[in-house]
């Protein structure tokens, strides 16, 4: 069989009607949208604010998620309990300390730090309380100025398309596979493209995701597919049976690989020769355990493809959430979402002041 073909696998149950594009279930009576009333970008805008919202109602696992973090940050509150004006210089020297150990890096602890320091000394600082209060002002500074929008950015007309990439292990297919799981709970009509044609196991566990999903899913058929042409034929079969969403997976790699680095170029204008300004969002997929060594592959990827949001896993098991500011900080890129665990909804929307009250409860 040629190596461009392709097969559509169908998972949603023939028992179940399915989902108008234009349902969405807010967590009481459903409420169907006109398409008229509204038009196709009323439905992303209301997707992204809806996505969000329940980001703030749920902040119960933000706060389990970041329990690491929070007992190395748990220092804080033993420095300022009893802090005098006296001790100021000692008790900034192991403030600053406990940042370093939790990823924040030097550039931030030392600003966040200098800041802190010359408040105080103004007279703008009088007790602990005060000083720890503005230690999360200037944290979630940080994040808001330079994360910029962290709501998914789904342009104006469907299908929108959003390209997963990132390295071999860092979660990359999973969070895709979440990432399904909440958009079609908001009931969004989600096809996934299994591009990732380098490693043989990929599109296998991207069909058990598909399936657990209930979503639909377009594979390569034949050994010498090329990536670029599967999501192609997504992305066509998408906007030709009105497919809100496309969530393509990309191949795992290294961010030294030149050659499947270039690949992911091919893929990028594979999609937008089908769709004019596709994908809508590039979401680069970084191992929360890796700490600051992330930004290098982040500054890479960007490079090359122009990354647009950064999902960040495995930050239920590190102590290293600072990553999270750092990352922003070095890039000026937006945290959309992070993970917080191993079940379905723990991949959470990246929410700034829910994540500053976790780690300095």
């Amino acid at each position: 069989m040629a190596a461009s073909t392709s097969r559509l696998l169908p998972f949603l149950s023939p028992s179940k009607p399915p989902v108008a594009p234009f349902l969405l279930r807010t967590g009481g009576p459903t409420s169907r949208v006109s398409c008229a009333a509204t038009g196709q970008t009323g439905f992303f805008t209301r997707l992204g604010r809806l996505i969000k919202e329940k980001a703030k109602s749920d902040v119960e696992k933000i706060f389990s998620g970041f329990s690491k973090t929070r007992e190395n940050l748990a220092v804080v509150d033993e420095l300022l309990l009893y802090w005098n004006l006296a001790e100021t210089d000692r008790v900034l020297d192991e403030l600053e300390e406990a940042l370093l150990v939790s990823d924040f890096g030097p550039k931030i602890s030392f600003k966040i730090v200098d800041i802190l320091r010359d408040d105080i000394k103004a007279g703008k600082l009088k007790s602990g309380p005060e000083i720890k209060e503005a230690l999360k002002r200037s944290v979630l500074q940080l994040l808001t100025s330079k994360g910029g929008n962290t709501e998914l950015q789904l342009g104006s007309r469907k299908p929108a398309v959003i390209m997963v990439v990132g390295v071999n292990g860092g979660g990359k297919t999973t969070s895709l596979g979440k990432l399904a799981h909440r958009l079609k709970n908001e009931g969004v009509k989600v096809l996934m493209a299994a591009g990732d044609t380098f490693r043989a196991a990929a599109s296998d566990q991207l069909e058990v995701w598909a399936e657990r999903t209930g979503s639909e899913i377009v594979m390569a058929e034949g050994e010498n597919a090329k990536a670029p042409s599967v999501l192609s034929q997504a992305v066509k079969r998408g906007k030709e049976e009105g497919y809100d969403v496309i969530l393509c997976d990309t191949s795992g790699r290294l961010h030294t690989n030149y050659k499947l680095m270039e690949e992911l170029i091919a893929c990028k204008k594979a999609v937008s020769r089908v769709v004019p300004g596709a994908p809508n969002e590039i979401l680069l997929v970084l191992d929360g355990t890796t700490g600051l060594n992330m930004l290098q592959q982040a500054r890479e990827f960007n490079e090359v493809v122009g990354v647009t949001g950064f999902i960040l896993t495995k930050l239920d098991g590190s102590a290293r959430g600072g990553c999270v500011v750092s990352v922003v900080d070095e890039l000026g890129i937006p945290v959309k979402f992070v993970g917080v665990g191993e079940g379905l909804d723990d991949l959470q929307p990246f929410d700034a002041e829910a994540f500053v009250d976790a780690i300095f409860s």
